[in-house]
């Protein structure tokens, strides 16, 4: 099992990507019935996008991946492969990539792009979502495939 950073005194991961498995990053932060109730979401989330075939990165942040006892909601950001076509999903995984949708059907903000649309590079482009409203820098989490 993944032995895990401890939180800052701000209660977020040090500054980093830090890779786990979905079930790793789903034992680690479901703490309470809400924390588990949002880790469902998370595993179905993370199936319909693997579900697609076209799922190159997975990154959690937000308020989910932090010490925080009752966090509002899963932040996700996915990085799609250049040959993703969203109208070649199926009905319930293209909910995903609708924002609005995936926030009022399936419980989490969900931002994403294709590779080829990663200003900067995909690094940079993963390494901008560590970034807080006050810029300030969090450690982010990615759930590897």
């Amino acid at each position: 099992m993944k032995a895990w950073p401890e939180f800052n005194q701000h209660g977020d991961l040090p500054s980093g990507v830090h890779e786990a498995t979905l079930e790793e990053i789903t034992s680690h932060f479901s703490a309470t019935p809400r924390r588990t109730i949002m880790a469902r979401r998370l595993g179905r989330i993370f199936q319909l996008a693997c579900s697609t075939g076209h799922l190159a990165r997975f990154i959690i942040f937000g308020s989910f991946i932090t010490a925080k006892s009752e966090p509002n909601d899963v932040d996700i950001f996915l990085l799609m492969e250049d040959s993703f076509d969203v109208r070649q999903v199926s009905a319930e995984a293209r909910l995903v990539f609708d924002h609005a949708a995936a926030q009022n059907r399936l419980g989490a903000s969900v931002f994403w792009i294709r590779r080829a649309a990663a200003l900067g590079g995909e690094e940079a482009t993963i390494a901008h979502w560590q970034i807080k409203r006050d810029g300030s820098k969090r450690g982010i989490v990615e759930a590897t495939l």
